[in-house]
């Protein structure tokens, strides 16, 4: 691949740390900045570089000029994450976010426009999509394990996050929510799974209007609730396939597999892809569930993989995997979803995207 990718990472948050894990195994990659609201935080993720040399950068504005970056790993909040990428793409730098890829369907059209015409490569998690677990059941489903796929159903639910998060109240505001904070890793992975949705049929509630939050030096302190807490709709994949979704900050405890597919030859149990591995069942007609062998992915992944892929895509020449265009495609899906919700009725989506290609293993 040449010389490593240098990075500069935007905001230390509680997230970076499991990037940093994955990015100090890479030979492709290189941490070269980070900075943070808070300076303290950005110089903690910096001393734990192995062999230091990372600057800890003042501002965005002065990490985006850096001649040591090429690339920028945007940490921040979901409202930012439009407005952070932006200046990146400005100054001449491919990057890589945490999901959502922005709050609006315009700031999103927005970012991959601005990378078109600097010819420039922007890519957005999860990148949990590209390990075995995802990869094999897809490997299953492209393999007609499970014949035509007819349905499948994804769900996740949580009590919500502030039972564990010291400051929880970005999940609670425009930008988060069940569906926008998690639901990315299971449309994606139903996108890789499925292909992209064509129409959704939606509901909402907000059971409560304040929240507590649980853990941490603020916990018992109460924050107001701006988004809906519990989501669930129904969509229609381009092949035809209708996966029911729930979405939910509200369930105290359920018995609820994370994604399953059913297909006229059987039937496929996918682990939950907000990780990177786990168990592939199959039930064929007639038969059992039975495990299915790692056939595919990148063992071992975790949290800046589709980095790495981005970075040797860009050696390589080819489309990298955890792209905008498929985090577009996410974004308008939940934001139609919570259209249809609001007016009570089904709605086409607009937008579209290409499967990614698999990742063999």
């Amino acid at each position: 691949m040449g010389e490593p990718l240098r990075i500069g990472v935007v905001g230390a948050g509680a997230i970076s740390g499991a990037y940093l894990d994955t990015l100090e195994r890479l030979d492709g990659i290189r941490l070269t900045a980070v900075t943070d609201l808070d300076p303290a935080r950005a110089g903690a993720l910096a001393a734990r570089v192995p062999g230091g040399g990372v600057a800890v950068v003042g501002s965005v504005a002065d990490l985006v000029v850096r001649d040591d970056v090429d690339a920028v790993l945007n940490l921040t909040v979901p409202a930012v994450h439009a407005e952070v990428a932006l200046a990146a793409l400005g100054a001449g730098k491919h990057v890589y976010g945490e999901k959502p890829l922005a709050t609006t369907r315009a700031a999103a059209d927005g970012l991959l426009a601005a990378a078109a015409a600097a010819g420039l490569r922007l890519g957005c998690a999860p990148d949990t999509v590209l390990g075995t677990g995802l990869q094999t059941a897809r490997a299953a489903v492209d393999g007609g394990l499970i014949g035509t796929p007819v349905a499948a159903t994804a769900f996740m639910t949580t009590p919500g996050h502030e039972r564990w998060h010291p400051d929880p109240e970005f999940y609670y505001r425009p930008g988060g929510g069940p569906l926008l904070d998690m639901g990315p890793y299971y449309l994606s992975a139903l996108v890789h799974l499925l292909g992209p949705v064509v129409e959704v049929t939606g509901a909402a509630s907000r059971p409560r209007a304040e929240r507590e939050i649980g853990s941490g030096p603020r916990a018992g302190e109460r924050f107001g609730v701006a988004v809906d807490t519990h989501v669930t709709g129904v969509l229609r994949h381009a092949g035809g396939a209708l996966t029911t979704l729930v979405m939910s900050f509200d369930i105290q405890a359920a018995r609820l597999p994370s994604i399953e597919v059913h297909g006229t030859a059987g039937s496929l149990s996918v682990p939950d892809p907000n990780h990177f591995d786990g168990l592939v069942e199959l039930h064929p007609a007639g038969g059992e569930w039975t495990a299915l062998p790692v056939s595919a992915g990148c063992p071992g992944a975790g949290r800046g993989i589709g980095l790495a892929d981005l970075a040797e895509a860009l050696a390589e020449d080819r489309p990298h995997r955890a792209s905008a265009e498929l985090a577009r495609h996410v974004l308008d899906v939940m934001l139609t979803l919570l259209d249809a919700a609001r007016e009570g009725r089904s709605l086409g989506v607009s937008s579209d995207c290409v499967r990614p290609e698999p990742v063999r293993l």
